[in-house]
């Protein structure tokens, strides 16, 4: 299926920009006076919905740093029906397992809010020890493709437009030599097709797995990330005729870290999509976009690449948003345990203020190890929020004399609209107090009710799907976009919804957070206003377009106008 088929959903006339016809897509009821977390409840749906799957790792006991990495999540609409569907990514067995056969990777089709396994019917086929994963329509045809990191060749599965996919990442020339982490799909260089940035980890072989922990007792622990060297991650440009170059040298971004999160975003809102790199134990990387296929590194110049006192840090996850509602992308990055969470706020001029302790974030993630995280809008309020899936590596500390716990709490992080916020994740629902190894974290109306859910992933565990009760309490505006060009997705659009005098600012983004995407659709929380005043669009390329009074609580189709700019 294509969007063409998407007949419950809003189509605009263009030419004047204003609003073709209403669509009610199964919200509830909303109540006016929406402030506050007793409304809501999180509740795992995962096996009730059909999601029957089991990451697993292929432990042997040998303790391979491959098993600590974990593996995320992708919501995407591979089918073009208008609701995301789901992609998890799976290990595999490793020297010196014994027992039965793990499970691959794993396609599930959004049936209506309930979920069917389509894996095989799709063609899916599992052939690594795989992490990360990120969609988009690199191949400009009208549907969805997606891009599976792995311990060994990465796959690019090719969406065939009839439910299958065809692994192409030899013949594009994505299979990428070096151990791959997170990935995200964007158009950097602006020429109307997607690029691929991937995050490579460490240069570590199976067959030389080094003896890590207190050996005079006999007690085996995973190794550090400064046992190993760490590889450079690689930049894809898209040739325009399905093949890729890399062109990681000439773009300036040939870094030698340890990566494990990506995601883009125009930070210094110059028009043209930035990066940042969360790296184990070296440097994180900001690169900002010079606007001529080219980037500059600034992370330390713009202060987001070590801690508040300068010290290198464990970053595993990474997000932009901008929480604070000024117009600016703010970031944040999750941490190894004794190492609080970073998070930034930007102040527009080119430098980033680390907030991690006035804004009451860091502190309480000091003992734990985060992975996975998100800015998000769980109660509609008009005002980001964030997540963080927590769980550390070592399942025996005991025996290695370290404090902690193997199973942790996920947090969520209420913002207080004063530049603080409330971790309130107990309050949430027997669902959200659940102590277990997580990692990859994906976002998603997937239930298409009007508020946002969570698929959270575990390590060698069952994933959560969280579906949230009671955000939609909350007015909401949900904005699928349609490129000119055809495209299935407008990765690297803007949109900002503005009620009176507040605005909120809102990125199509591919992979973000930790080896995960979320859907493409953009969400506004409204609180209590019914309508968005004005909706301004910045299409990636370079169109803008602007919508007046549009009604809550409906998911529109916006189509890029074919030329200029669509007005009022």
């Amino acid at each position: 299926m294509r969007r063409a088929s998407l007949a419950l959903c809003v189509e605009l006339a263009l030419a004047l920009g204003s609003l073709a016809a209403g669509c009610r897509r199964t919200p509830s009821t909303p109540t006016s006076g929406v402030d506050g977390n007793a409304a809501v409840q999180f509740v795992d749906v995962a096996e009730a919905s059909g999601i029957h799957f089991t990451h697993f790792d292929g432990r042997s006991g040998r303790k391979y740093v491959l098993e600590i990495v974990g593996s995320g999540a992708t919501f995407f609409d591979y089918d073009g029906d208008a609701d995301p569907d789901i992609y998890l990514v799976n290990g595999a067995a490793l020297p010196g397992y014994e027992g039965p056969p793990g499970s691959t990777d794993r396609l599930y089709e959004n049936r209506g809010g309930s979920f069917t396994d389509v894996t095989e019917k799709a063609g899916i086929r599992q052939s690594a020890y795989g992490h990360g994963c990120a969609a988009g329509d690199y191949d400009g045809d009208g549907d969805l493709d997606l891009y599976v990191t792995r311990f060994g060749d990465n796959a690019l599965y090719r969406n065939n437009g009839n439910g299958t996919f065809t692994d192409v990442a030899k013949e594009a020339g994505v299979t990428e030599p070096n151990w791959s982490t997170s990935c995200a799909f964007a158009d950097y260089d602006l020429d109307g097709d997607l690029d691929l940035y991937v995050v490579n980890y460490l240069e570590f072989s199976v067959a030389e797995n080094p003896w890590c922990g207190l050996k005079e007792k006999g007690f085996r622990a995973y190794c550090e990330p400064n046992n190993f060297p760490g590889q450079p991650d690689a930049l894809y440009r898209n040739n325009g005729n399905g093949t890729f170059t890399n062109v990681t040298k000439e773009a300036g971004v040939l870094d030698r870290g340890k990566g494990l999160g990506v995601v883009w975003g125009d930070y210094d809102n110059d028009g043209d999509p930035d990066l940042y790199v969360a790296n184990d134990s070296t440097e994180n990387l900001l690169y900002r976009n010079r606007g001529n296929g080219t980037f500059e590194e600034v992370g330390f110049a713009s202060g987001v690449a070590v801690s508040q006192d300068g010290v290198v840090q464990n970053g595993m996850g990474t997000a932009f948003g901008d929480w604070n509602n000024d117009g600016w992308l703010d970031l944040i990055v999750t941490n190894y345990a004794k190492q609080m969470n970073s998070l930034y706020r930007n102040d527009g001029d080119g430098f980033f203020t680390d907030v991690s302790t006035s804004s009451r974030t860091g502190a309480v993630s000091y003992p734990e190890v985060g992975w996975g995280t998100e800015f998000f809008d769980y109660d509609n309020d008009g005002w980001l929020d964030i997540f963080v899936a927590n769980g550390h590596l070592h399942d025996n500390l005991a025996d290695l004399g370290q404090e902690g716990t193997y199973g942790q709490r996920n947090f969520l992080f209420k913002n207080r609209r004063d530049g603080t916020f409330d971790e309130i994740s107990n309050q949430l629902g027997p669902s959200m107090r659940l102590e277990e190894v997580s990692r990859g974290a994906a976002f998603a109306d997937y239930d298409l009710d009007g508020d946002v859910d969570i698929l959270v992933t575990n390590s060698h565990g069952p994933p959560r799907l969280l579906r949230n009760d009671g955000g939609n309490r909350g007015h909401w505006l949900a904005i699928l976009l349609a490129p000119a060009n055809g495209h299935a997705d407008a990765i690297g659009a803007r949109v900002i919804a503005r009620v009176g005098s507040a605005m909120q600012l809102r990125e199509v983004r591919s992979g973000s957070g930790y080896l995960s995407q979320n859907e493409l659709k953009v969400i506004f929380g409204l609180g209590d206003a019914t309508a968005v005043d004005r909706l301004e669009i910045a299409w990636p390329s370079g169109r803008k377009q602007v919508l007046e009074h549009v009604p809550a609580n409906q998911t529109l189709t916006v189509r890029e106008p074919r030329e200029g700019t669509a007005g009022k």
